[in-house]
């Protein structure tokens, strides 16, 4: 059985496995990129020639290295989990490890500026929907008129894991939905109006909007920026997640980051000479800084 062949079953039981549609392409088209650049039956490879693959793209960035390993390891469990091979040669290979992530929020002021730059009004429900109600591009693409329940002033959402999800309306985004189609996909594919957009078509759509605007951010940005306001806000870390519809507790822990702002402000507010009288103080910072 040749690899492009194992590839197809691979697809076939992922798509059974109800994974999504572009996890199953970028899984399939990493594995097919890594036999064609070793030259390796990619089913039978070992240990070594699948570091040296990994150890032959310094270009990537930490976070795809982590990402195409993992897509490497759920191809060789699979293999060893249908009988293709008897071992799993990632054991040897090791997990993949993610950075430490940061958010990076949207600031207040790219906000305001990106809200009043000129869009197409598709565009601007698209970044609406994205700060707030926190939906990934790939959630936006997707949005159709039966998922918005106006009278509940929820938005139904199959996100990640393809578990269903409501979140609660901005009154804008009610008043938003209320002039959208009630049925069909409200951003459809262009030419195609029985399917809706890619997710990077959003992403690309929303990207070039926020370049144009002068706003130095990705979409993504949007969701970050979600986030860290409604905790800023006094919103509690439980329902951030549930916001979020983060798995776990500690994904959504990283948005409490103390923001940069906060962090310098702690520090201009540090005094040494804070048990001084104020007139004794100027001599001593003389004193200090002389």
């Amino acid at each position: 059985m040749t690899h492009v062949l194992k590839l197809d079953d691979w697809q076939v039981w992922q798509t059974a496995a109800r994974l999504s549609h572009v996890t199953i392409t970028e899984r399939c088209r990493v594995i097919a990129a890594m036999a064609a650049e070793s030259g390796v039956q990619p089913a039978g490879m070992t240990p070594a020639q699948i570091i040296e693959w990994l150890h032959s793209h310094p270009e990537w960035s930490d976070s795809t290295a982590a990402t195409y390993q993992s897509y490497v390891g759920a191809w060789f469990k699979w293999l060893q989990l249908v009988d293709h091979r008897p071992d799993n040669p990632m054991v040897k290979v090791g997990t993949a490890h993610y950075p430490d992530r940061e958010p990076r929020p949207i600031s207040d002021e790219d906000m305001a500026r990106l809200m009043g730059a000129r869009m197409w009004r598709s565009t601007r429900i698209m970044i609406l929907l994205a700060a707030l109600a926190g939906l990934r591009v790939s959630e936006i693409a997707r949005v159709r008129g039966e998922d918005v329940d106006l009278g509940a002033r929820l938005i139904w959402v199959k996100g990640k894991g393809r578990k269903l999800r409501s979140i609660p309306l901005h009154p804008i985004l009610v008043e938003v939905a209320s002039t959208m189609p009630v049925k069909g996909w409200w951003f459809p594919m262009r030419g195609t109006p029985g399917a809706p957009m890619h997710g990077k078509s959003v992403s690309d759509v929303v990207g070039r909007t926020m370049r144009r605007a002068g706003v130095n951010a990705t979409p993504h940005a949007l969701r970050h920026w979600y986030a860290t306001t409604l905790l800023a806000n006094g919103a509690d870390l439980r329902t951030v997640q549930e916001l979020l519809r983060h798995k776990s507790l500690a994904t959504t822990q990283v948005y409490t980051k103390v923001s940069d702002e906060r962090r310098r402000q702690a520090v201009d507010d540090l005094d040494p000479l804070r048990w001084r009288t104020p007139a004794g103080r100027v001599d001593l910072v003389g004193d200090v800084l002389g």
